[in-house]
Order: structure tokens, then C-alpha cells, then sequence
């Protein structure tokens, strides 16, 4: 794994656009070595000209709602039809900012109270760090979480 993470590296270090971008993910307080090399991995097949709601289907965290002619609705569920390892690589830094980052865990915390459980919130800070990594891609600036989640932060009386 040593061996493979280093051959990773030192590819990446050989293309300049790489480089560059893998800087920008480890910006990411919460994005390591493996999760930058992995979800970069991933992102580095898709074509340049795509939009943010193309990676997003793309990782198969967009919303798909289920129905059945006009009498069955199902729940509103992300598609899953995209790709599985941009969806792991980006779980973890999701699950460690929802914990440790205070306007993600506001976000987390946000949609929990309005009835989403816990895996839905999770995943919709999956899907914003995809739109924060999108946007660090095409501005080439670091990340700044206080862009990405309006934190308002509680009162003290």
C-alpha cells in the first residue's frame, strides 16, 4: 500500500494540473493523503467541459425520486447510479467534517432537525464537498468552509 500510495504521488507530482489539484483537496481540513489521491482518481476521468450537477450524478449523489404510476410514491433517495468509489472517497472526510468542522456539523445538525436521518445528512455533506471541490477546481483557491455552510452561530444570553 506504501508502495502504490508513493508511485501515486510521484505521478501526480509529474503533471502540473495534478499537482495543483491534489493541493487544493488536501486544503480540506479533513481530506488526507488516501481520500485526495482516491476522490482525485476518480474526478480526473470525467471531461473538463462538465457542470457541477454532472458530478454530482456522476458520484451518484443526486436525488432520484421513486414512483409507481400516480397511486405509489416512494421516499426521495440519492440515485446510487454513479460512481460507488467517488462516493466512498468523499464518505469519510463527510463523516470526519460533520464532526469536527463547526459549519458542517450545523449543516449536519440542520438537516437532522428537519427529519432527515442520519445517513441522509451525511450524505448531503458528501454532496457539498463535492460542490466546495468543484468550485476549488475551477477558482483554483483553497477551501473556505465558511463559503461552502452559512453558520450562524447560537446565541448566548
Amino acid at each position: 500500500m506504501a508502495r502504490l500510495r508513493k508511485e501515486a504521488l510521484r505521478r501526480i507530482a509529474a503533471d502540473a494540473q495534478l499537482q495543483r489539484r491534489y493541493e487544493l483537496l488536501c486544503s480540506i481540513p479533513e481530506v488526507g493523503t488516501v481520500s485526495a489521491i482516491h476522490t482525485l482518481a476518480e474526478l480526473a476521468l470525467l471531461p473538463e467541459d462538465r457542470d457541477v450537477r454532472q458530478w454530482v450524478a456522476y458520484a451518484g449523489l443526486d436525488p432520484r425520486e421513486g414512483s409507481s404510476g400516480a397511486a405509489v410514491r416512494k421516499r426521495v433517495r440519492i440515485s446510487k447510479v454513479g460512481n460507488r468509489h467517488l462516493r466512498r472517497a468523499l464518505y469519510l472526510p463527510a463523516l470526519v467534517a460533520s464532526r469536527r468542522q463547526p459549519q458542517v456539523r450545523e449543516f449536519y445538525e440542520r438537516l437532522q432537525k428537519r427529519g432527515k436521518n442520519k445517513q441522509q445528512a451525511l450524505l448531503a455533506v458528501a454532496r457539498k464537498l463535492l460542490h466546495a471541490i468543484y468550485g476549488m477546481f475551477r477558482t483554483l483557491q483553497p477551501f473556505d468552509g465558511t463559503r461552502l455552510f452559512a453558520f450562524t452561530p447560537a446565541k448566548t444570553t
